[in-house]
């Protein structure tokens, strides 16, 4: 067969959420270095806000590429992103991005990129690429287990157990009509679900899953028996540390140093979940009992009128009592310089996914705490607790946190004999990334030359090791 010598250029399509688009910013990165080009797109907001962290050197391989949302009355230009956007207009956000094919179509064709890389919450982009002869195949950014479980359950497999016991989901958890969770972003009902099962189906032949063999080897098998295509890891994906700017950062690991080795938890849910005034309450409640040090990173919503001043927000004379034990953080913090700090021992976390593979990255045990509606945070915090890298805090039978528990869980990850195991084994998984490093990747690169081989193309590899 005929092989055009020319270099392989593929268009990477994130939904709009920070997780997302750092996820796919890191493949590309990984993919450039096996000599592809690669077309990056997302919106104005988004693009503006990543473009400074792009080195020289990435950004000869990486161009990015402008995708303009219809404008809505509700939903101003710098709300074309999920960071800061508060919580009642995601839905007016979905609804541009769909209202957005036309625009990436015409991407798509003045591009002509021999692969689209494309998001669950985009299953209407590979059919558009499947109408220009453009191969699509889909990067699930989170657990492999996720999606495993939740097809397993919609399908109803008549005559099969869930193989997996320990996956569950408590009643406080599930979503209600008037609530939105991650995986779909809406309730569960049959038109969303399907639209989530049309992004796994148009994915030719592999589907790519931000993950590792060591952590969910399993998950992964048993996705693609269900799904009859090859589930491909391509790691942690787990951004350098040294490419984390911070204008607080100084301040923030000098406070650190002078703390004792694994003495301390770094505490924070993510760029886009903002604690309830209950939640809050409990966590700092819990934070003070502990008596161990640490960090905690609070946010508010973008643009919020309502949005206390800091000790307001916290309990009453809360900051004095806690003095030099505790340091709060507004906003943003460097997550992964703080997390790879030696006086950091044990991690806090709603249990996102992209925090969840950072905290491994580093070897720190996982205080799992997931939020209520979100279904992928207690699935993941399920499989953090049942592969034994950490424990989830137990919530009341209403759905709330209580402080005792959130004592008890970080008392025995940090401190206590009996959390040595989970110490240990959170090290051992680091210990697995460093050793395998880019072989996902290698993989990853490997089953895409298997695609385009099929339209005479192939992908001409001088990787470049950085």
């Amino acid at each position: 067969m005929y092989t055009k010598q020319k270099r392989i250029r593929v268009l990477m399509f994130p939904w709009l959420a920070h997780s997302h688009i750092s996820s796919f910013l890191e493949l590309a990165k990984k993919l450039m270095n096996h000599n592809l080009y690669v077309y990056f797109c997302s919106t104005a907001t988004n693009l503006d806000s990543i473009k400074p962290k792009i080195s020289p050197h990435h950004s000869l391989s990486i161009q990015f590429i402008e995708l303009k949302l219809p404008l809505l009355p509700e939903l101003p230009s710098y709300y074309h992103t999920t960071k800061g956007l508060p919580t009642h207009l995601l839905n007016a956000l979905f609804k541009a991005v769909e209202m957005s094919g036309d625009g990436f179509a015409t991407i798509l064709k003045t591009h002509n990129p021999d692969l689209l890389i494309y998001d669950l919450h985009q299953p209407w982009a590979p059919t558009l690429a499947s109408s220009l002869n453009i191969p699509a195949i889909l990067f699930y950014t989170a657990s492999a287990a996720g999606p495993f479980f939740a097809f397993h359950a919609w399908k109803k497999l008549k005559g099969e157990e869930f193989p997996s016991p320990e996956f569950y989901i408590n009643d406080c958890f599930m979503p209600t009509k008037s609530s939105r969770n991650e995986f779909g972003r809406t309730p569960p009902d049959s038109s969303n679900t399907e639209k989530t099962f049309q992004a796994f189906r148009h994915s030719l032949d592999i589907i790519l899953v931000k993950s590792f063999s060591e952590l969910e080897g399993k998950y992964m098998d048993y996705l693609s028996i269900l799904l009859n295509k090859k589930v491909v890891p391509t790691g942690p994906l787990v951004r350098d540390a040294i490419e984390e700017h911070h204008e607080n950062e100084k301040e923030i690991l000098e406070w650190l140093t002078k703390k004792r080795k694994a003495s301390t938890v770094l505490v924070s849910f993510g760029s886009e979940y903002y604690l309830s005034n209950k939640e809050r309450e409990a966590i700092a409640e819990g934070l003070e009992l502990s008596e161990v040090n640490f960090i905690w990173v609070l946010r508010f919503p973008v643009g919020d009128k309502d949005k206390p001043k800091l000790e307001e927000a916290l309990p009453e004379g809360y900051l004095e009592r806690i003095g030099e034990r505790g340091l709060m953080v507004e906003g943003w913090a460097p997550q992964a310089k703080i997390l790879q700090h030696s006086s950091i021992g044990g991690f806090v976390s709603h249990c996102g996914w992209s925090s969840v593979m950072e905290s491994l990255k580093f070897g720190v045990p996982i205080i799992a705490m997931p939020m209520l509606m979100h279904i992928d945070q207690p699935l993941n915090a399920r499989l953090v607790q049942d592969v034994g890298v950490g424990v989830e805090v137990k919530r009341g039978k209403d759905g709330s946190l209580e402080r005792e528990e959130i004592v008890k869980v970080i008392k025995q990850v940090v401190g206590e004999k009996d959390g040595e195991n989970i110490r240990n084994k959170a090290r051992e998984m680091s210990n697995h990334i460093k050793i395998k490093r880019d072989e996902e990747v290698d993989e990853v690169v490997q089953e895409i030359n298997k695609i385009l081989h099929k339209g005479g193309l192939k992908i001409h590899d001088k990787k470049v090791n950085v």
